[in-house]
């Protein structure tokens, strides 16, 4: 796929998009693969990368100067390559895996040093947002939001009673001009049971939690020094020296000795407890892709359109297809099958199946299963077979 030289959009002033694009997503092992994993793969159909499709989201937002991508230093060249139109300096390459609080962070204090007065928004690399409009109105409803000194998150309102998420807990309207759909965040919580999920449906004041965080940057580093003050510390040195020549060596030295913990607990949760969290309620028709059946679901509704997936359908069955349908064939069969090896794929008599089909690895399990994929990865990764993972 060639590179995104699309740079329409100037995007809000003193606003800035970061992209935090890491992980491996072992669920959706064998496609996604920690050399290459799912944000740079295009799981649509659509011919653009979950991470070219979140940068159209937002250069209309930011501009295309103002988004910045936080990613692994393996996969800073990829990165490159899908995102011509990112400046170099925007493109945060970490040493190692510390989580998503000293990556978003990292960010934001870089933007601090550029513009003092930005206003930062942090959006993960590797969801599917149908609604564009709805997303656009949903974080310029949060850009007013932070403007009154709140850590604002974008609650998804949920269509089912999922235990893969968190929850938002939603409290009192907020009252601020130009966030007419805010409300105070009461508490986040866990991912729960079936039965608490399907509580939180019917009361209707919980929203799932996609990790979606605007701030003014100032606000969201004085939380983080409050709450996690070595973190912080830690993170305002590597950006003191990041847009001068010391940057690697700062880097190198300080990087590995920042604490590895999650945005969520180390500022979200507590911040929501001081009252400093707000959330705008939003349908965006979000989606993590975070297993097959989640990627089945979302080709399946895109089969036939222009640009999506493909359908082979024999009497009462239908079997989606994520790439070219000529290399499947099916017979009193379901499900979803991902031919990327070249070979021909013929699947008979089986119901919901789920066939990933690469040249080193074939997946067969069924959409029930799907979230089970992970504990294969980790089997893989304790033998010792890297090369598969």
């Amino acid at each position: 796929m060639g590179p995104v030289t699309d740079t329409s959009g100037g995007g809000r002033a003193g606003f800035f998009a970061i992209v935090p694009a890491g992980g491996a997503g072992t669920r959706l092992w064998p496609l996604s693969r920690a050399g290459h994993p799912k944000f740079l793969l295009d799981l649509t159909g659509s011919g653009r990368t979950l991470l070219q499709q979140t940068w159209d989201r937002l250069v209309p937002l930011a501009g295309a100067d103002g988004v910045l991508v936080v990613t692994g230093a393996a996969h800073a060249k990829a990165v490159a390559a899908q995102l011509d139109a990112l400046p170099v300096g925007n493109l945060l390459a970490e040493p190692s895996p510390r989580d998503s609080t000293a990556a978003i962070c990292l960010a934001a204090a870089v933007v601090r040093r550029r513009d003092p007065d930005a206003v930062v928004g942090s959006f993960a690399a590797d969801a599917v947002i149908r609604d564009v409009p709805a997303f656009h109105a949903a974080v310029g409803e949060a850009i007013a939001a932070a403007a009154g000194g709140y850590v604002v998150t974008i609650g998804i309102e949920p269509d089912h009673p999922s235990t893969a998420f968190g929850y938002i807990r939603l409290g009192a309207p907020l009252g601020v001009d130009g966030a007419p759909s805010a409300h105070v965040v009461e508490r986040f919580v866990e991912k729960p049971d079936a039965a608490t999920a399907a509580a939180y449906l019917a009361e209707g004041t919980y929203r799932w939690n996609a990790g979606m965080f605007v701030a003014r940057a100032d606000v969201l580093l004085d939380l983080l020094a409050q709450f996690r003050p070595e973190l912080a510390a830690g993170v305002e040195t590597i950006a003191e020296a990041w847009d001068t020549d010391r940057r690697d060596a700062v880097l190198a030295e300080v990087w590995p000795t920042l604490e590895k913990v999650a945005i969520d607990y180390a500022l979200a949760e507590p911040a929501a407890a001081a009252g400093r969290v707000a959330v705008v309620p939003a349908a965006l028709g979000w989606d993590d892709v975070g297993d097959f059946a989640a990627l089945a679901d979302l080709v399946a509704e895109t089969a036939g359109s222009e640009g999506g997936g493909t359908s082979t359908a024999s009497g009462d069955f239908r079997v989606s297809v994520l790439g070219d349908g000529a290399h499947v064939l099916s017979a009193h069969a379901g499900g979803f099958v991902v031919p990327s090896s070249g070979r021909v794929i013929a699947v008979i008599g089986l119901e919901d199946v789920v066939v990933v089909d690469t040249p080193d690895a074939v997946l067969v399990t069924t959409r029930a299963h799907a979230q089970a994929v992970k504990a294969i990865v980790d089997r893989l990764k304790a033998e010792g077979r890297h090369e598969l993972t």
